[in-house]
């Protein structure tokens, strides 16, 4: 039986109180139950990913923009997820303690701070350098020591080293790269955000020896990553 998360929250304090009205009514509500995930959700402090300007609206169910002009953060993928999209993600990669996680797209370093918390090691990719530094200022501040950043770009330049126990795409794609599957270890999975507006959905893809079983578990729309390649638009 899933329980409320056990708060002896000092409700008298405006941010924890805000934190578990997330977790309860907005992500406990998405079907995001397992208690491992509301705990890391409790544990890992969300306002303190969120760049000052909008730290207000941490908790809210929106996307975040990370810097720079707003409308133009959110087309480029330099933004935040959704706590419910982020909270989801991370129910259904299953992560345990023994797991080392390639993440695309450090953004905040938020979504490689719930990772670590229940994996053995993150590695995270992000193409902008100031986002990188912003990812790893963060992730130092949170005392969090199993998680790194590297300044890359996850769609063409060299991955770290795998292969990986899980990988996952913090913003949305055309389709699965293939070069990111080829980094998975046997049991693995990917999980990420594929398709086109306005219909998206969550490709989870778990490897077993030299096959690949996907599903399609829920549909959701996300700002896109950069540089991975797109469909051609070309009509006759």
């Amino acid at each position: 039986m899933n329980m409320p998360l056990n708060t002896t929250a000092d409700t008298s304090c405006p941010i924890t109180q805000a934190r578990y009205n997330m977790i309860e009514q907005q992500i406990r509500t998405w079907n995001v139950v397992a208690s491992a995930v509301l705990e890391t959700l409790d544990q890992v402090h969300r306002e303190e990913f969120v760049p000052e300007a909008y730290r207000a609206m941490a908790f809210v169910d929106m996307e975040i923009p990370l810097q720079g002009e707003p409308q133009a953060a959110l087309r480029s993928g330099q933004c935040m997820l959704k706590p419910n999209v982020e909270a989801r993600m991370l129910q259904d990669l299953q992560l345990t303690k023994d797991d080392r996680v390639l993440e695309i797209g450090a953004g905040s370093g938020y979504m490689a701070a719930l990772m670590a918390y229940q994996a053995a090691q993150v590695v995270t990719l992000e193409l902008d350098p100031q986002l990188a530094q912003m990812a790893r200022d963060n992730l130092e501040r949170a005392g969090i020591t199993n998680a790194s950043v590297r300044q890359a770009d996850g769609a063409v330049d060299s991955l770290p080293e795998g292969p990986f126990d899980a990988i996952v795409l913090s913003g949305s794609v055309a389709e699965v790269p293939a070069r990111l599957l080829a980094q998975l270890s046997d049991r693995g999975r990917l999980l990420a955000i594929t398709g086109q507006e306005p219909v998206m959905r969550v490709t989870l893809v778990r490897r077993k020896g030299d096959r690949f079983e996907v599903s399609y578990p829920w549909d959701v729309n996300a700002a896109r990553l950069q540089h991975f390649e797109e469909p051609s638009t070309f009509q006759f």
